[in-house]
């Protein structure tokens, strides 16, 4: 069984995380970590709570916990994704400060040389987010934005979010069904 890490953040559109989690959910074990910012997200914007992140197979770490399994690189896992990702949290990133485990994990992930993926959520993005996502691009971190396709008829808000969550999952190498490859 694949093992992952799924951090959500502050950043608007949560969605996003719930969707990969629901999509991993049974097929991989998953170490979830949810910021502070990233539980009010939660609440204010599906009505959800941290708790849901549950079930066989999954393990809610605490942010405050820098000691966790998944903060060594010993623990070995098949990747980690940032969905949705803060500015805050990308530039403590990029800048290599681990003042919690969102950001510990995302280091050992970039030293151990495994699979990072940075879903950023903001618009317009300044001078120094680039920059912040350009260190991460260059230390290894894959960045996929959350900026879903229109080019196969995704008409709802659903679908639009399974485009982002499908390209995550590809990414992550997990089999998905959300959105078929594209085939002019």
């Amino acid at each position: 069984m694949k093992r992952f890490v799924l951090a959500v953040t502050g950043a608007s559109g949560v969605c996003y995380g719930k969707r990969l989690f629901d999509c991993l959910k049974g097929q991989a074990e998953i170490h979830v970590i949810v910021s502070e910012r990233g539980a009010e997200l939660l609440n204010v914007e599906l009505g959800l709570k941290p708790a849901y992140f549950k079930g066989k197979h999954v393990k809610l770490h605490k942010t405050t916990r820098i000691n966790s399994s998944i903060a060594s690189g010993s623990f070995r896992v098949d990747g980690m994704a940032i969905v949705p990702a803060s500015m805050g949290t990308i530039g403590r990133i990029a800048a290599g400060i681990s003042g919690n485990l969102i950001e510990r994990a995302a280091d050992v992930m970039l030293k151990e040389k495994r699979k990072l993926i940075i879903v950023p959520r903001e618009a317009p993005l300044s001078t120094i987010h680039l920059k912040n996502l350009l260190a991460l691009d260059q230390a290894g971190a894959l960045i996929l934005p959350a900026s879903p396709g229109f080019y196969q008829g995704q008409n709802t808000v659903e679908a639009l979010v399974d485009f982002v969550v499908a390209r995550i999952l590809d990414h992550l190498g997990v089999e998905q069904d959300l959105m078929p490859p594209y085939d002019a």
